[in-house]
């Protein structure tokens, strides 16, 4: 007799794949019975008025999906995460930024404008408790390093010390408004969102484990594997929710969905050292930010719009092109951008 014994829960590969699964086919079954509800109580998406036309025959779509692909991402990752300090900040970042989003929606809902959720300066002291909520226990309770690394080079740039938290504040918030600044278009957010996550996931499967990092000349963070459990899980509940929101859209993701997923990502960029490469990673969303920033910036300064529109997506929107159209070039863009920073693994 053979005495075999397979610990197949003890492989970090293993458990991501489950927990994807998981929380795929959780999204896939529960999202139609949300919609449904959704649409029972009104819960729909308030159209701004000064948005392209084609949009405001959206104004039936149900919102707040967010919460539904969210809640799959918690229960999986619950089940099949190990906690430490890594996956409880995780943990910290989708119940704080995902409470927000909340927040926010419920406002524009419940009196039917656009405009009707939190102030800006509101939204933005919450992004920030919320930010130091998720980011102070991995100062405090971990060794984990302050030093900023570069694409294309092995060694630290500087050693941040204490502005660290200062600056990643900075990349959590601005990776959360770029993202529900991109979510305009039906599964534009989503797809790049998908192969952020999985790029960063790679990076921290790699530099947790000592063997792939000292070899690769990745910076070292022990126990950050856990998060790859967590963004596989978000993967999964992302691909159920892409089933219900590719064009046409039978429910929107709203900003329970956006800010979080643009937080989480952020994060993940912080624990695997990749806050540069996140430009990179990230690309599309930093495509859109810029649009709105040099938007504003030129009508406020010379009292003229470089786009049609923005974000971008609109601009590309009221040239003509279709709304598919837009949506899978963008969505070649994420993926090119996401396999060149993928490539930077091996050249350092």
């Amino acid at each position: 007799m053979f005495n075999i014994d397979i610990n197949l829960f003890s492989y970090i590969s293993v458990r991501a794949f489950l927990a994807f699964l998981l929380s795929f086919f959780m999204t896939l079954i529960i999202m139609p019975l949300f919609i449904s509800w959704a649409k029972n109580i009104g819960a729909n998406q308030p159209i701004l008025s000064d948005a392209p036309k084609t949009h405001q025959k959206k104004c039936n779509t149900p919102t707040m999906g967010g919460v539904i692909f969210l809640g799959s991402t918690l229960l999986s990752s619950l089940i099949f995460a190990t906690f430490n300090v890594y996956s409880i900040s995780a943990f910290l970042c989708l119940v704080c930024f995902g409470a927000i989003g909340i927040i926010d929606d419920l406002g524009k809902v419940l009196k039917k404008a656009n405009k009707a959720g939190l102030k800006p300066r509101s939204k933005m002291l919450l992004m920030i408790i919320a930010s130091l909520i998720t980011l102070l226990p991995i100062m405090i309770f971990s060794d984990f390093s302050t030093e900023l690394f570069v694409p294309f080079y092995k060694y630290p740039i500087i050693d941040m010390k204490y502005f660290a938290l200062i600056f990643w504040i900075l990349v959590l918030i601005s990776s959360s408004n770029a993202i529900n600044l991109t979510d305009g278009l039906d599964g534009l957010a989503c797809v790049p969102s998908v192969f952020s996550l999985f790029t960063l996931s790679v990076f921290l499967y790699l530099s947790s484990n000592a063997v792939y990092a000292n070899y690769l000349l990745l910076p070292k963070v022990s126990g950050a594997e856990e998060c790859v459990v967590i963004a596989l899980a978000l993967i999964g509940s992302l691909l159920g929710f892409l089933w219900y929101n590719c064009h046409p859209a039978q429910v929107f993701m709203g900003d329970s969905g956006s800010l979080t997923l643009g937080a989480i990502v952020g994060y993940l960029a912080i624990i695997s050292k990749n806050e540069i490469l996140l430009i990179l990673i990230g690309f599309v969303f930093v495509l859109e930010t810029i649009s709105v920033i040099l938007q504003v910036g030129s009508f406020k300064i010379f009292h003229k719009r470089i786009f049609k529109m923005a974000p971008i997506h609109h601009h590309f929107e009221q040239i003509g092109w279709s709304e598919n159209k837009i949506i899978v070039r963008f969505w070649l863009i994420a993926f090119l951008c996401n396999v060149f920073a993928l490539i930077t693994i091996k050249l350092r």
